[in-house]
């Protein structure tokens, strides 16, 4: 199947981040929202992603102007029903991605693939909610979308080698290496990266050194690029809770339990960069 244009539900971070990606790439993109405000935030953000391109001098003005028209944006679900792939990449709650992709179901071709971008959901369960789980799959990329270069292609049980495969092929088409993974909590990435991204919040929450202290050591003793609490933030603190959350129910071992101070600063709503305050602050 030749993926030419593509829906996305949702404009916050990944969804503008996959925006991009498909702008760049000379995929045609519709991002959906539920409001304006949203919609205007999430096309700003691409513009200026791809504005940084051309101060690199990886692309110029010309292709920035081209790149930006390749987006556009509506409120309306039904706008989607003429795309060949719609990605759903609302926040990580199993309740709202299986309402969003019954919508998308209604109005959806008969050929259209539906993809969701969840980091930790049983994609067979969100499978099961729609009429054509064979043409459901996850497509799970990673933030920054524009700076990452994997995507995890994880098959439910009954998603077919064709919608596999054609999802498979866009993400080499958006500059992505994709993997193949089979439906398990957490897929491979996060059922790896997010326990150890929560023992750093015991570690923190047990006094054993500040967070700087922490994000050194893991960044100067174990060569990361950032330390795991300045990625927390970039992520998201209700994001990684969710996950562990996911990876708890799933496996009901006692090594996935989510840090307290993870809990509790959640419920104060310190997100990270997105609440302006994490484990750092971001005022300003």
């Amino acid at each position: 199947m030749n993926i030419k244009t593509i829906g996305i539900i949702g404009a916050g971070t990944m969804g503008s981040g996959i925006a991009h990606a498909c702008a760049i790439a000379g995929v045609e993109a519709v991002m959906q929202d539920v409001s304006e405000s949203a919609l205007e935030k999430g096309f700003k953000t691409v513009g200026s992603s791809i504005e940084r391109l051309v101060r690199k001098g990886t692309i110029d003005d010309a292709g920035k102007t081209a790149a930006l028209a390749r987006v556009c944006t509506t409120t309306r679900v039904e706008d989607l029903a003429s795309v060949d792939l719609i990605i759903e990449a609302a926040t990580e709650n199993e309740a709202l991605k299986i309402k969003i992709l019954r919508a998308v179901d209604a109005i959806a071709q008969p050929g259209t693939i539906i993809a969701t971008n969840t980091s930790s959901i049983s994609i067979t369960r969100l499978a099961a909610s729609i009429s054509r789980p064979e043409q459901f799959v996850g497509m799970h990329f990673f933030n920054p979308v524009p700076v990452m270069a994997l995507v995890e292609v994880i098959r439910g049980l009954r998603t077919s080698d064709a919608t596999v495969d054609a999802v498979g092929e866009l993400a080499k088409r958006l500059g992505k290496t994709p993997i193949g993974v089979k439906n398990s909590a957490g897929f491979v990435v996060n059922r790896i990266l997010c326990p150890m991204l929560n023992e750093a919040v015991f570690a923190l929450g047990e006094g054993l050194a500040s967070a700087e202290e922490i994000d050194a050591g893991m960044k100067l003793g174990c060569n990361h690029p950032i330390g795991p609490l300045a990625l927390c933030d970039m992520v998201g603190l209700d994001v990684l809770l969710a996950v562990m959350d996911v990876l708890y129910d799933a496996f009901k071992d006692p090594k996935y339990r989510p840090a307290p101070l993870l809990r509790e600063m959640v419920d104060a709503g310190l997100l990270g960069r997105k609440s302006g305050q994490g484990f750092y602050s971001y005022a300003g």
